[in-house]
Parts: C-alpha cells; sequence; structure tokens
C-alpha cells in the first residue's frame, strides 16, 4: 500500500475527519485543504473538532458541517463515546484521525461505532509504547505517513507494509501569491538593496534558527544579507539578541506572523534549518512561489525537497552557510532551483493529487 494507490473511485463516500487541536497550524491547514479537495472529487466530508476552535469556524466558512468534540487527554472515555455516536447515527463510512490524540480517542471512537478508520501521523518523531501501537498499527484499518520518513516510523511502531501508505502533505499554490508588486514588498520589510534569505518557521529550537544566524554570521558573501524570519515563538528573545551581534553587512528581521506570499515574494532565497521535520510544508510553499530553497537532511523535508533545492546537514553553520552563499552568487544556480522547484510541487504536492490518493486508500480499507 506504500505511495499514491492509484484506482479509480466507483462512489462518493461520507467520511468524518477526526482533529483534536484547539489552535490553527499546519495540520489544520492540510485538513481543510483536504476535505476541499475530496468535495471536489464528490465526496462528503464532514469534521469533528473542539467548539470554538478555529478549525470548526472556518470548516463551517467552507460550508462544512461540524461536531464539537472536545478530548482533554488520552483518558476522555466520555468522548469517545460521544464521537462513536456521532459517527454511527450520521451515516459515515470512514472516520479519518489527524492528530496524535486523535489517533487514540478517535481510534476507540471508530472501533465502537463499528467503523474503519484511517490514520494519518504528521510527526517525524519516534512512537514507542504499546499506546502508540495500538493507536497506530492496532486500532486502524490504515496507517497514512506525510513522507517516507514519517511512514518508516509508523512501520517501526508495528503497522503492516500492506496497511501502511505514504500520502505526501500539500500546499495550494494560490495561497501563496503575493499582495503586492515585489519592490514594494521589499520596501516594506525593509530590505533595500540587500540580498534576502526568507524563513517561515515557528521560533522553536527544533527549527534550527539559532544555526541559521550562525551561518548569516560565517557568510563570504560580497553584498549584504538579510534573514527575513516570519513567525513566533518562545525563542524569539534570545534569537533577536543573537542577531545584534551580527557582523556588518549581516542583520536579520522579525517580522512575527507576517503573510508567507508576501514574505516569500520579497526574498530571493528559502531556508529551513531544521533539526526534525516530518515534511516541512513552508519548504514547498516556497517551492510553489519559485525561490530557491535551502533545507536540512532531516526527517521528511530532504525527501519532499529532493533535488529542486540544496540539502545540508542539520546543525552546520558552515555547510549552510556556503549554500546561501552559492545562491547569492549564482544567478543561474537560483533561476534552476526555483522552476524544478515549481515543476516539483505542480507533479508531486498538490491537494487534487493528495485527495486521489487518500480517496483510493479510503475505497481499499472499505473494500476489506
Amino acid at each position: 500500500m506504500r505511495g499514491y494507490p492509484r484506482r479509480p473511485v466507483p462512489r462518493s463516500r461520507k467520511i468524518l475527519h477526526v482533529d483534536t487541536e484547539t489552535g490553527f497550524s499546519g495540520g489544520e491547514v492540510q485538513v481543510l485543504g483536504l476535505l476541499r479537495a475530496l468535495r471536489d472529487l464528490g465526496h462528503v466530508g464532514e469534521v469533528a473538532c473542539p467548539g470554538g476552535s478555529p478549525l470548526e469556524a472556518r470548516a463551517r466558512e467552507l460550508g462544512f458541517a461540524t461536531h464539537a468534540f472536545a478530548a482533554r487527554n488520552d483518558l476522555a472515555f466520555g468522548a469517545a463515546l460521544g464521537l462513536a455516536r456521532v459517527a454511527r447515527r450520521g451515516g459515515h463510512e470512514l472516520v479519518h484521525l489527524h492528530t496524535g490524540r486523535a489517533a487514540w480517542v478517535g481510534g476507540l471512537a471508530a472501533r465502537m461505532a463499528g467503523l474503519p478508520s484511517v490514520v494519518t501521523r504528521r510527526q517525524d518523531k519516534r512512537l514507542r509504547g504499546a499506546k502508540a501501537r495500538l493507536a497506530y498499527a492496532v486500532l486502524p484499518r490504515a496507517s497514512v505517513g506525510i513522507s517516507p520518513a514519517v511512514t518508516d516510523q509508523l512501520l517501526a511502531v508495528g503497522a503492516r507494509p500492506e496497511c501502511t501508505a505514504t500520502i505526501w502533505s500539500a500546499v495550494d499554490p494560490a495561497t501563496v501569491e503575493p499582495s503586492a508588486p515585489r519592490a514594494e514588498l521589499r520596501e516594506r520589510f525593509g530590505l533595500g538593496d540587500a540580498w534576502c534569505v526568507a524563513t517561515l518557521a515557528a521560533l522553536v529550537r527544533r527549527k534550527g534558527l539559532d544555526v541559521l544566524l550562525e551561518a548569516l554570521a560565517r557568510s563570504s558573501a560580497a553584498r549584504e544579507v538579510v534573514a527575513l524570519v516570519a513567525g513566533e515563538g518562545e525563542e524569539r528573545a534570545a534569537l533577536e539578541a543573537r542577531s545584534a551581534a551580527l557582523p556588518a553587512g549581516r542583520r536579520a528581521l522579525f517580522v512575527g506572523r507576517a503573510r508567507a506570499g508576501d514574505v516569500l515574494g520579497a526574498a530571493d532565497a528559502f531556508c529551513l534549518p531544521s533539526r526534525a521535520e516530518g515534511l516541512g510544508v513552508a519548504a514547498l510553499e516556497a517551492m510553489a512561489a519559485g525561490v530557491p530553497v535551502v533545507a536540512t537532511r532531516v526527517g521528511g523535508l530532504a525527501q519532499a525537497v529532493g533535488e529542486a533545492g540544496l540539502v545540508v546537514p542539520s546543525d552546520d553553520p558552515d555547510a549552510l552557510a556556503a549554500a546561501l552563499d552559492r545562491l547569492a552568487s549564482e544567478d543561474g544556480l537560483a533561476r534552476r532551483l526555483a522552476e524544478a522547484g515549481r515543476e516539483r510541487v505542480r507533479s508531486t504536492f498538490l491537494f487534487g493529487a493528495q485527495a486521489a490518493a487518500y480517496a483510493a486508500l479510503y475505497e481499499r480499507v472499505l473494500e476489506r
């Protein structure tokens, strides 16, 4: 089952999607994108998620029915019973579980309702223990990793190869269209004539932004280099303090939660220097926007970028600085990687392809 099943889907299915997050991040973007693309294929999707959550509001705005579902911990058996009633009485044929807690509580609910379930794993983090095996290998009929590296984690915890698939996360190129011309965006961010490397990431250690700042300090580029950092997180103050010590001709601009299309529209290159990554959708967004990418060889990130970008070891500021210097000085290389990135997204990472793969997987599960 690994890879994209390509069989035609003979009929519409009604699927209940379960997401336990109270916030809204990349995983919820994937849920909504999948729901919309499956609807385009004729399938009916409904969402069980925490009442009052951003996902609930956005799903309703898009015309999807929602069901309030709050699992505050993994022992929320009352919530599992309630979800089982929703799934059984709503005429759903299959339950799709999108988060770690949903894998456990939602997996139990699907069993109680007598329905098959599919679970998607998005994190490149080792699964271990009997509970993880139950949630990802025993309760679901099929387990999906968003990259080969994540799928390997599912297999390592006991998921059977014939019941395991890799279905990549996806991007919508329309969401990274800039809101203004490039010159206006660069003026807005205060870039001047500098060569700009952008990043879109939570400001946490796992994203390796301290390594990016160190690489900036070690860069030998003859021109001014600016890192445009979009995102928030617990390390912002420490990273800003670190950036204050950058040498002349090197600076970092922290712009908070800025619009991805505007950040990418102003940039000359994109860098995701993560220490761990299930896939790295931000790198896909940069590729979709035609911005050359430098990424680290971790999890599914290097697998997603492939040969459409420059890949370096994690925690290696010298290697990262050398890659950035190449892009800053080799215009031909930057153009080739930009076009290769666009083509890789078009061929592999659109929501239409993702939805077709899931629809075929649903059918195979339901036939069994």
